[in-house]
């Protein structure tokens, strides 16, 4: 089969919109997509370049099919694990194999179980923020929602408000400053001089701080809460030894980061398309409340919010949380014909194989029925909202169960305001909304 050259954009294209780029880059990379074709290269100046694609073969070959030879970035490995360490996020290696083999069973569905009242409680605790009939900026009360959810499952009733807010601001200012040094590379050096990197990672060490304290407080107890703490705790290696304390914070901060602010993003997104989609609302009413009277069980009342779990899937695929994903290939590899050389950074646009007419039908429409049963499979080929392979995120799950809690607990009490105005969206690390305001109305 003859080589297949990948198409390139040059560096005086890339530098001429570098001003929107640093704003916006999604409309320079779906015009080089329309342009090129599902995979192309962006040359970056002084030899640098990158690979883009949309196409989900591709992307199903790097995560899954030969995920040995594919890495994650120094973004993750290097650039993030400096503030949170190396937990499974930002591990490689036999390090990550270790990790994940340890910590999976404590994510396993009938673990999970014991953990959903948790869940629902924050959940209603979070949502009491909502002011009738006044508009509000949604996101915020997600986010506290999402964090609030990690941490009363990590720690159930032991820790404090104040130690919560804490670590929440932490994680999040850490966050910040990642973006500004992926989006600013030019002023490193002024980030160090200036001491701003040496703060962040200052925080990080009494957030860790904080951490080490709640669990010598849980080992010196005695007492079993039979949350996520308890299940790390209760983790053993192949040579029947626990976690080291190091390590242990290390998987706690990757969840506080990994577990957060996507699924804030994601119920935010969510709200905002059943603004504008007040017919799924009703629809979703009906379910909830048919699935209230025939559930005994938390996890039963899930199973029989079908088609609430259908609209948080449509919704993680017109807008996922995590967007792009990177890798770096350890040696030269070829796919369909295209030769990849070694150490190629490769950023694979979930977004675009999520909107590509190529894959789904009316790609840009908000058609949670597109996911019920008996429907066209999208989960194995074209569909990526928690990434694919061994690597796929461990919390999946977690934060499927917990959306569904929460989208249940606000369209069984509230109809959200009818808004008809695009919805405006913020890409960063994670892909974030913006504006978000919208009006709630007790049903």
């Amino acid at each position: 089969m003859p080589e297949k050259k990948i198409p390139s954009v040059s560096v005086f294209r890339f530098l001429i919109h570098s001003t929107n780029i640093i704003k916006n880059p999604l409309p320079f990379h779906h015009k080089n997509f329309e342009l090129h074709g599902d995979t192309f290269r962006l040359k970056l100046g002084f030899g640098k370049s990158v690979i883009f694609s949309r196409d989900p073969g591709f992307a199903q070959y790097a995560l899954q099919k030969n995920h040995k030879n594919y890495t994650k970035s120094p973004i993750q490995t290097r650039d993030l694990s400096k503030y949170v360490g190396f937990g499974l996020l930002t591990s490689e290696g036999e390090l990550w194999q270790k990790q994940r083999k340890l910590i999976q069973p404590a994510f396993h569905k009938k673990q999970l179980i014991n953990l959903l009242e948790t869940i629902q409680a924050a959940i209603k605790t979070e949502l009491r923020k909502i002011e009738i009939d006044k508009p509000m900026d949604v996101f915020p009360m997600f986010n506290d929602l999402a964090f609030q959810t990690v941490v009363q499952s990590l720690f159930s009733s032991a820790v404090n408000q104040k130690e919560i807010n804490k670590l929440q601001h932490i994680t999040e200012s850490a966050q910040k400053m990642l973006v500004k040094e992926l989006r600013q590379p030019h002023l490193g050096w002024w980030f160090i001089l200036s001491g701003k990197i040496k703060k962040h990672i200052s925080e990080t060490q009494e957030a860790r701080n904080i951490l080490k304290k709640l669990v010598n407080e849980r080992k010196q107890s005695g007492k079993r809460e039979d949350d996520l703490l308890d299940m790390l705790l209760d983790a053993r290696y192949e040579d029947g030894m626990p976690m080291e304390m190091e390590q242990l914070v290390d998987e706690i901060l990757i969840l506080f980061v990994a577990g957060h602010e996507t699924t804030s993003n994601a119920l935010t997104f969510t709200c905002e398309l059943l603004a504008r989609n007040p017919e799924i609302q009703e629809k979703l009413y009906s379910e909830i409340i048919e699935a209230k009277e025939n559930s005994e069980t938390l996890m039963e009342f899930i199973k029989n919010c079908s088609f609430t779990k259908n609209v948080i899937e449509e919704s993680l695929r017109l807008y996922p949380p995590a967007y792009f994903i990177d890798r770096v290939n350890i040696e030269v590899d070829e796919f369909n014909g295209m030769k990849i050389p070694k150490n190629s950074s490769l950023l694979f646009s979930l977004l675009e194989i999520h909107t590509n007419p190529a894959n789904w039908e009316e790609p840009q429409k908000f058609k949670p029925e597109r996911f019920s049963e008996g429907k066209p499979n999208h989960f194995s080929g074209q569909y990526f909202p928690f990434g694919a392979g061994p690597r796929m995120c461990i919390g999946n799950n977690f934060a499927m169960y917990e959306m569904v809690l929460a989208i249940a607990e606000i369209m069984g009490k509230y109809k959200i305001s009818e808004k008809l105005t695009p919805i405006e969206i913020k890409p960063l690390i994670t892909l974030k909304p913006k504006n978000a305001t919208l009006k709630f109305n007790l049903r």
